[in-house]
């Protein structure tokens, strides 16, 4: 079973905590191409292409001017990655034995490196999957990539008699998996919170639960999808009334913000 995660917008990388191997990405040849558009692009033209301020705008420009495909990336992609779906994940703690299962069965979903595995070096990059970015292939990243993702799964699970992908991630992301072209079935988990009788997504806590299940099944060594309804981290727990064979939802009592802001998702 292969597992998908997003990747995040923020980035961190300060040296890690603790040592570990790099890899080389398997669709850097495609990136190497992405990045000679993403160099080209000016200030003004990533701040509108990303919606975000002038400031961000030139840090993310001399990323893309810095960035070099051929030289190995800094940092790992899942130590990386900074937000609540790494937050649930905790790629850092896990032993070398669960490290060494997530680089077979997980895969990091990406705008500019296409499809990761969790100790893949990358470089500093924003280029969030949803954007508009005219190529040679087309006006979106979704052009761009077109079905080399599944082409690329469909190459890792070809030894599988029955391939199945678990999607942990967003519906941007996922979307870049071109459905056509892929031989696996897909797998959706989806995670809510219940409150005064009503079930939310709220994507704080849907995020982290996203990690968590990665996390979850790579130390259960889950190859089963009919053991997914075992998943109980966090105190969520399957709720078959909400489920079906492809959809799988987990719920669990709210608990509070922490001082996060709760977005529930329309």
């Amino acid at each position: 079973m292969l597992i998908l995660l997003s990747p995040a917008k923020n980035m961190n990388f300060d040296a890690p905590e603790r040592k570990l191997p790099a890899t080389v990405p398997a669709l850097l040849d495609e990136t190497r191409t992405l990045s000679a558009t993403t160099r080209g692009l000016s200030t003004s033209k990533i701040k509108a292409l990303m919606k975000i301020s002038a400031d961000l705008a030139k840090l993310n420009r001399e990323r893309f001017q810095a960035f070099d495909a051929d030289q190995p990336g800094s940092k790992q992609a899942a130590l990386a990655f900074a937000g609540e779906v790494y937050r649930g994940l905790e790629a850092g703690t896990l032993n070398d034995d669960d490290l060494a299962y997530a680089q077979d069965h997980l895969r990091i979903l990406s705008g500019m490196y296409g499809a990761l595995r969790p100790l893949d070096g990358i470089h500093p990059y924003r280029l969030e999957m949803g954007r508009k970015l005219h190529t040679r292939r087309g006006e979106s990243l979704y052009d761009f990539w077109g079905d080399k993702i599944a082409q690329h799964f469909n190459a890792l699970q070809a030894e599988d008699t029955d391939p199945v992908v678990l999607n942990l991630a967003s519906n941007e992301y996922f979307k870049a998996v071109d459905q056509k072209a892929l031989k696996a079935r897909v797998i959706t988990a989806s995670f809510k919170e219940e409150k005064d009788g009503q079930a939310r997504m709220l994507m704080v806590f849907a995020k982290k639960a996203r990690g968590m299940m990665a996390r979850w099944a790579i130390e259960n060594r889950i190859s089963d999808p009919a053991d997914l309804v075992k998943f109980d981290a966090g105190g969520y727990a399957f709720d078959e009334a909400g489920s079906s064979e492809t959809d799988l939802l987990f719920t669990r009592p709210q608990p509070a913000a922490a001082g996060a802001k709760v977005k529930a998702e329309a």
